[in-house]
């Protein structure tokens, strides 16, 4: 099995010096410059040993595999030692999505210091924020000798690069489920943006195993709505919980208050609430009052985020879903500072990143470029670096290289790339705080079935 492939980080101080270098590494002209790293300042990871499966599971898989593994094939073919590595970025350096585009090349050029030897380039390339860019951009990164491309950011950029590609790869940024293709033998796109059916699987399963089995959703009309709403069916089946309502609104709608009062049932319980009050008050032998009927679900997953998840949340105490009785659940759209200083949102569990990787890549990113990185930044960093660590071993980017079972460990945990052009993850589950927020169950630091804290383990 093959080892498990460790995305190295070095200091604040190390990256800081090596950062300030890299305007001298830029050849070409502006707009197309690439990026190579002298031998002084690489910084290599080390490969960890290959993950160990417990004995009674590698024997079962042993027995297996006759029955379950196609012929073997040769290994693919190493890449010569000494020989050039070039990799191409595509991001949107000009128009509409600039700023987010400087900053996550300024992430890659972090991962570049942190992980490249002196035979690896990257070719950074701009999308002008368009489709058109985006072709063009991939062509002539193409035509400089690129084997692998990263990006672009959006799904309609990455769907139109897709047929220029041929056979390099793509490792796009979008987190748009249909980009994903590899149903041809070579090449392929894979999605490396966050997607909530990872997220909503992680958190309904945790949810579930503390009790909570019946379930509702509240999310918008739409393919994000959809996606979210399918995982969380699937979810609940695989943790033996129900998913007993669920309530869509239109993304466009600004007062869902109508939606959220038939989600809780809100009109018939206060009529009977009422009722049993009156009851109460006439009853002069001592009868019990009638019951208000109880809420049908124990947990309620928000699709929401950001100004919207902050205006949607209040509502639901406010008809009746409080958040004490019923648990608040959320995907990583809740994962922003600040979170917690929405009242009905303290003591909601939503799944996530680790956040101490990423914190410290925050704080490193800030000290050198003197802002804070965008959320999207650490998905240039650890695609850059998963490029750099695969060429410092003499791996060629075929599918079976990038496609490792054993997965990668980078600044959002570890993540492997799936046949399909999915990408898995490791999630934590954290609790929202006044403060800040918890981790209440850790992230799996492996893929290996058996090993704690490994998916499915």
């Amino acid at each position: 099995m093959a080892a498990k492939t460790r995305v190295a980080r070095t200091t604040a101080a190390k990256s800081a010096a090596a950062l300030l270098a890299v305007p001298l590494l830029l050849a070409g002209c502006a707009s197309q410059p690439t990026v190579a790293v002298p031998r002084p300042q690489a910084q290599a990871p080390q490969q960890a040993a290959p993950d160990k499966a417990p004995p009674q599971a590698a024997q079962q898989a042993a027995q297996a595999q006759p029955e379950t593994t196609p012929a073997p094939t040769a290994a693919p073919a190493p890449v010569p030692e000494g020989e050039a590595v070039r990799v191409a970025l595509l991001l949107p350096l000009t128009g509409k999505a600039a700023s987010l585009g400087e900053a996550m090349q300024q992430a890659a050029q972090m991962a570049l210091f942190d992980t490249a030897d002196s035979h690896f380039q990257l070719l950074i390339r701009d999308t002008k924020s368009t489709p058109e860019g985006s072709v063009a951009a991939a062509r002539d990164a193409l035509a400089a000798g690129a084997t692998l491309l990263i990006g672009p950011v959006y799904g309609v950029d990455a769907k139109a690069v897709a047929p220029v590609a041929g056979a390099v790869p793509v490792l796009s940024f979008s987190n748009d489920a249909s980009v994903a293709d590899t149903h041809a033998p070579t090449g392929g796109t894979w999605v490396m943006g966050f997607q909530p059916q990872d997220q909503v699987a992680r958190v309904v399963s945790y949810a579930a195993s503390r009790g909570l089995t019946h379930l509702a959703l509240l999310a918008p009309v739409g393919g994000n709505g959809d996606m979210v709403e399918q995982a969380m069916r699937d979810a609940a089946g695989k943790a033996g919980a129900d998913v007993t309502r669920v309530a869509r609104y239109q993304p466009t709608q600004r007062d869902v208050s109508d939606t959220i009062k038939r989600l809780s049932n809100f009109d018939q319980r206060h009529a009977q609430a009422a009722a049993a009050r009156e009851a109460a008050a006439a009853a002069k032998d001592g009868r019990t009052p009638p019951a208000v009927e109880e809420l049908p679900f124990q947990a309620i997953l928000i699709a929401e985020g950001g100004q919207r998840l902050k205006e949607v949340a209040p509502l639901l105490p406010f008809f009746d879903i409080d958040p004490g009785p019923v648990r608040f659940l959320g995907t990583g759209q809740w994962d922003e500072p600040g979170i917690g200083r929405e009242p009905s949102l303290v003591g909601g569990w939503y799944a996530s990143a680790a956040p101490e990787a990423r914190q410290g890549f925050e704080k490193r990113f800030n000290d050198v470029y003197g802002q804070r990185p965008p959320r999207l930044a650490t998905l240039a960093y650890d695609a850059t670096a998963l490029a750099a660590v695969l060429a410092k071993g003499h791996k060629s980017y075929v599918r079976e290289n990038l496609t490792d079972a054993n997965g990668f460990a980078g600044i959002d945990g570890v993540f492997r790339l799936l046949p399909t052009g999915q990408v898995e993850r490791g999630l934590s589950v954290l609790e929202v705080g006044k403060m800040g927020v918890t981790v209440v169950d850790p992230a799996p630091t492996s893929f290996v079935t058996g090993t704690p804290g490994a998916p499915g383990s």
